[in-house]
């Protein structure tokens, strides 16, 4: 996935567009450029690219979209060493919509939504005998709607109503390019169309196609959708196509695997964002890795547990903790290993590549990005059938149980009421997906003042009021667009 593609024009680059008067005969027009099947595989491959890789900045997956969905949630807070007050004002949630943070991730997610639109419009038109597999000119298209569909749910649940741009540009005329935003509503019935047509992937791949969407992702993220939206019975449609659809998902015996560069597309991930050792284009740096890349104790590289109480969620034996938290580390300056006075604080370790040598390098690092794990598939089906059932089922303590059996921390206590075994649910999913881009969503989905409730009791997190169930829209992006409106509660930040 390293081949690129000539982007004519994007939302996110306004400001450049009405400086843009020349017409240079050496670039590749979209017409002279798809004409082959290596074509379509590259315009589906630069799409891929756009979750992983982000020259002179974060990846979106692996940094970026985690310093909203970790940061800003009551799981992590910035690194004490980190001096960027926009990270920093992710971490005590007193982000403006002036955060550079925030335009970041608006402007990665539409640039990616730029490149699946190129290539969902553009490759049709390539010939059907330029391609020696025929199935290819269809699954390329099909990817690109995952991942369109992919960055849409990303956007609409962080900040509601947004523009929905389908198509490239055709004009530079800043006129033109000034979208207004599109309801919630609307944008989940792209979503939902997207991700439906891309159920039509293959099931599994071979070679270096592996890691690609597959139909098994697109059911599985559709289940997600719909239970974000408490459609209960399309999600479990969907959850049931992945169950049942023959696809061999199930989970690794032991939970640190799906954390392994060893391990990665396992039996657990139906969808990852690939991130490589000495990759070159096909990976930035896993800057969730980056706890080991100095030795001091006095300050933190990386983003740390917002406090104490996070490692407390995890009763004695889990054996998730030692996977999410480590309690030592290598010092190459002495060559001692140092531990910790209180164990696994406040280091998170999921994403530290232990194959690395030394083991501080971890600009290498080449694991994963979880985007979905069976886990999650089992946790919410066993969520879907206590809301359509009016409380747990067989069928849901013995999915919910399989996570619980893994983690060797014992079967969820019988008889609980609906309410009840939702919260376990949810405690669970806090568990089990630490660092993995979820808390925030999950607590903005419970609805009412789930979110607010659980970061002001994290004493950083005290300024949290209702507004913060959606980020603000980039004030950037506003003053560029006029036809953009802010979200309630921002208007006056």
């Amino acid at each position: 996935m390293k081949k690129g593609l000539l982007i004519f024009g994007s939302l996110v680059m306004l400001s450049a567009c009405n400086k843009l008067v020349e017409n240079p005969n050496a670039l590749i027009s979209q017409q002279q450029y798809y004409k082959t099947q290596a074509d379509a595989i590259a315009a589906a491959n630069a799409v891929y690219n756009t979750l992983n890789s982000a020259a002179g900045d974060f990846p979106m997956y692996g940094r970026q979209l985690n310093l909203m969905t970790d940061n800003a949630s009551d799981n992590h807070n910035f690194s004490p060493s980190n001096t960027n007050p926009d990270v920093r004002a992710m971490g005590t949630v007193t982000y403006v919509p002036a955060n550079g943070r925030i335009l970041k991730n608006w402007q990665q997610h539409y640039f990616g939504i730029n490149r699946a639109n190129l290539a969902i419009d553009n490759i049709p038109n390539i010939p059907e005998e330029k391609f020696t597999d025929q199935r290819i000119q269809a699954r390329t298209i099909n990817e690109a709607k995952f991942l369109r569909g992919l960055l849409y749910f990303n956007l609409v649940r962080l900040f509601g109503d947004v523009p929905l741009i389908l198509h490239n540009p055709t004009s530079v005329d800043i006129t033109a390019l000034q979208v207004p935003r599109t309801s919630r509503d609307a944008v989940y019935r792209q979503v939902i169309a997207d991700l439906t047509d891309a159920t039509n992937l293959p099931k599994s791949y071979t070679g270096a196609d592996v890691g690609r969407a597959t139909s098994g992702a697109a059911h599985a993220l559709l289940a997600k959708v719909y239970v974000t939206r408490h459609d209960w019975q399309h999600a479990l449609t969907e959850l049931q196509a992945v169950l049942n659809g023959g696809y061999g998902y199930g989970l690794f015996s032991d939970y640190k695997d799906a954390f392994q560069k060893s391990t990665k597309n396992g039996i657990e991930h139906i969808f990852s964002v690939q991130f490589q050792t000495n990759g070159g284009e096909a990976n930035s740096v896993q800057y969730l890795s980056q706890s080991f890349n100095s030795f001091n104790t006095g300050t933190y590289p990386i983003d740390i547990i917002s406090d104490s109480s996070v490692v407390k969620l995890f009763p004695a034996g889990d054996t998730r903790i030692a996977v999410t938290f480590f309690d030592r580390q290598y010092n190459p300056a002495t060559g001692d290993t140092v531990y910790w006075k209180n164990p696994y604080a406040p280091y998170l370790n999921k994403f530290v590549d232990y194959s690395i040598s030394p083991l501080i390098n971890q600009s290498l690092s080449g694991i994963n990005f979880p985007v979905i794990r069976y886990a999650e598939v089992l946790l919410l089906y066993a969520e879907v059938l206590n809301e359509i059932n009016g409380g747990p089922t067989a069928e849901g303590y013995n999915a919910i149980n399989q996570v619980r059996q893994r983690a060797h921390t014992g079967n969820l206590v019988t008889g609980l009421n609906q309410h009840d075994f939702r919260d376990s649910l949810f405690a669970e999913r806090r568990r089990e997906f630490i660092q993995e881009g979820q808390r925030w969503f999950d607590l903005v989905r419970q609805g009412g003042h789930t979110l607010v409730d659980a970061l002001h009791k994290i004493a950083a997190k005290s300024a949290a009021s209702d507004k913060d169930t959606l980020f603000p829209i980039p004030l950037q992006e506003i003053q560029l667009n006029p036809l953009l409106t802010q979200n309630p509660g921002w208007e006056n930040n």
